[in-house]
């Protein structure tokens, strides 16, 4: 499977998944081998108009480990030529003629099919304000898959903020791939899960359901999917606090899950998993930032192996 653009999780089906997931594995062995050259000649541009760790930073550990180079600035809105009124699309035209690869994190969505449309090298979608977040599903399927060992037949509980959640929309996305899944979404009033989310279920034959009680909620799910309440995505103080703190993961919670169950969240988290559940081997967060690494070392494969009879198939000779 060849890859270009990375815009948003529609854009999957189970197939591309599972050729996702196999160039991940292999790009696990990558990294416990010490890394590869293979990528050396490619550039890689990161482009975050919004504040990022974890993403842009195993971005760029991705292409080091495959041997590129990284250049952009993490605060594109403030240290770039936005602030003098240039055009998205007009610096997706330049910055182009600079790299191989685009990663950009921009406020508004749909700014990543903006960018795909002018843009002469692949942009890769690190999250488009309240839209969607595909990459950050990408490693959350991979990961139910590696916890789990399968996608199918799992009842996958959604927590916190689902409204600006663009995580929790991607994933939701995702997961219509799959057979028998049945997702439960859990939030405050004021950030339930949009309707234009539930339609696509609808459409694609994925069932859900709604609970407003966490503790009823956990006790059938096989995966957790804690979320942030994000406070910058409010329009006002008090609407934050009318949804923030509501739902936590403690202790208590831990009593009432399955002994299988995964706790994933795509941090960061602001209080809503008490760190006390950290010990708990269920607590799968830290290790699906891990396979964030892995994931994104794979979608770089992808849009460049096109240009390039070598793989990394070839590399780790599997």
């Amino acid at each position: 499977m060849k890859l270009y653009h990375v815009i948003g999780a529609k854009q999957y089906d189970r197939q591309t998944l599972e050729d996702i997931y196999e160039t991940a594995d292999r790009m696990e062995k990558v990294v416990k081998n010490g890394g590869s050259d293979i990528y050396s000649n490619k550039i890689m541009t990161t482009l975050f108009f919004e504040p990022s760790t974890r993403t842009r930073l195993s971005f760029e550990s991705a292409i080091s480990r495959l041997g590129g180079k990284v250049i952009g600035t993490e605060n594109a809105g403030q240290f770039s030529s936005a602030t003098k009124g240039e055009t998205l699309e007009d610096t997706i035209r330049v910055v182009s003629e600079y790299c191989d690869v685009i990663v950009m994190r921009h406020t508004d969505i749909g700014a990543a099919e903006r960018a795909a449309a002018v843009a002469t090298v692949p942009i890769l979608n690190a999250g488009d304000g309240g839209g969607e977040h595909p990459t950050q599903a990408l490693l959350d399927v991979y990961t139910i898959k590696k916890e789990l060992g399968t996608l199918d037949n799992q009842h996958v509980v959604m927590v916190g903020d689902l409204k600006y959640g663009r995580t929790v929309h991607s994933l939701s996305y995702m997961l219509a791939n799959y057979n028998n899944v049945h997702i439960t979404f859990t939030a405050p009033d004021n950030v339930q899960i949009p309707l234009y989310v539930k339609e696509y279920l609808k459409e694609r034959g994925i069932s859900f359901s709604e609970e407003h009680d966490l503790k009823k909620a956990v006790q059938k799910a096989d995966v957790i999917y804690q979320t942030r309440i994000q406070k910058e995505r409010f329009s006002s103080p008090e609407e934050y606090e009318k949804a923030n703190g509501k739902y936590i993961i403690n202790d208590d919670i831990l009593s009432y899950m399955k002994d299988h169950c995964i706790i994933l969240h795509p941090l960061p988290r602001a209080g809503e998993i008490e760190h006390s559940v950290d010990a708990d081997p269920r607590a799968a967060y830290f290790r699906q930032a891990q396979n964030g690494l892995y994931i994104r070392m794979a979608l770089l494969e992808k849009c460049f192996e096109q240009e390039r009879a070598e793989t990394i198939r070839d590399y780790v000779n599997v």
